[in-house]
């Protein structure tokens, strides 16, 4: 109120005939003109600038990335990011200039944004969630994952949700805040995993020759590794089997195929060596009914 009551004076003076007022507007018009063109060329060497640093960021996003498959959504977000930090501290530099307290503009601002963030709370958890998987990066697309007790294939991830695919072929989108907050398994990160198979063999079977068969089954197969070593040991005794554990790792890749194919050839192995798969079994017993001795007749009274 006060900058437009001395704005009018001024105009009243001009207006009365005072040159030295008039020369007064004329050097505030001049600076003013100075000042929209210098906060012209502060926004478009801050245009010029969000825009280079923004690839500058994405770059160094795919540099930092080169041992895994480009991750387009990590570079976009970044580059976003850098592009409108530099923006919002350009824009307060040409208020600075036009001579509005950039002060003014954060306090309304900031208002703003804790009216937004209250009225979308739920969104605005899940866009903080993303932002986190997006920096952390536990996973990627094309990585198999358990998110929030789903499992599937990681299609596409945003600020929102992440895209999986079921082994059934359903699409699910799982809410980023459900991801952060819940157990995350990632099965495609691990270079070796292991599998395990347990059998049961019969009580009059060797035992020993069964551990050695389930060795001899793992070494055989180019798959499965040498360190860590296949173990096989005697894990329980059953009812009616006598428990074997075998326990080979293999590369990430082949560890279906390999585990499949193991078992499979420890069935074979198994019978070609005679050794037996026990069936579960009950023995049935039948007891005679017991007598009651009365006694002599002359007791019986």
């Amino acid at each position: 109120m006060q900058a437009d009551t001395d704005l009018i004076q001024r105009a009243a003076l001009l207006f009365s005939g005072d040159r030295a007022m008039l020369a007064t507007l004329v050097n505030m018009a001049g600076a003013l003109a100075v000042n929209l063109v210098l906060a012209g060329i502060i926004l478009a060497i801050t245009l010029w600038l969000a825009g280079r640093l923004s690839k500058v960021a994405r770059r160094a996003v795919q540099r930092a990335g080169r041992n895994h498959p480009p991750d387009q959504t990590l570079q976009a977000f970044i580059g976003s990011l850098v592009r409108y930090v530099v923006i919002a501290v350009g824009l307060i530099a040409v208020l600075q200039q036009l001579g509005v307290k950039a002060t003014s503009v954060i306090a309304v601002l900031g208002a703003a944004s804790l009216a937004i963030g209250l009225a979308v709370q739920g969104a605005l958890s899940n866009v903080a969630a993303g932002v986190m998987l997006l920096l952390l990066r536990p996973y990627r697309a094309g990585d198999a994952v358990r998110l929030n007790d789903q499992m599937g294939e990681v299609k596409s991830m945003d600020l929102f949700s992440t895209r999986l695919v079921s082994p059934e072929g359903l699409d699910i989108f799982v809410p980023n805040g459900k991801v952060f907050g819940e157990l995350l398994i990632n099965y495609s990160t691990p270079k070796l995993r292991r599998f395990e198979w347990q059998v049961g063999i019969d009580y009059d079977d060797d035992v020993d020759l069964a551990l050695r068969l389930l060795l001899e089954i793992a070494e055989r197969d180019p798959r499965i590794v040498r360190a860590p070593a296949p173990w096989a040991k005697v894990t329980g005794l059953g009812e009616s089997a006598v428990n074997l554990t075998l326990r080979a790792w293999a590369a990430n890749a082949d560890l279906g195929e390999a585990a499949h194919d193991t078992l499979k050839a420890i069935k074979q192995t198994f019978e070609a060596h005679g050794l037996t798969f026990p069936y579960p079994q009950q023995t049935a017993s039948e007891r005679e009914p017991k007598t009651i001795d009365a006694g002599p007749p002359a007791e019986r009274r």
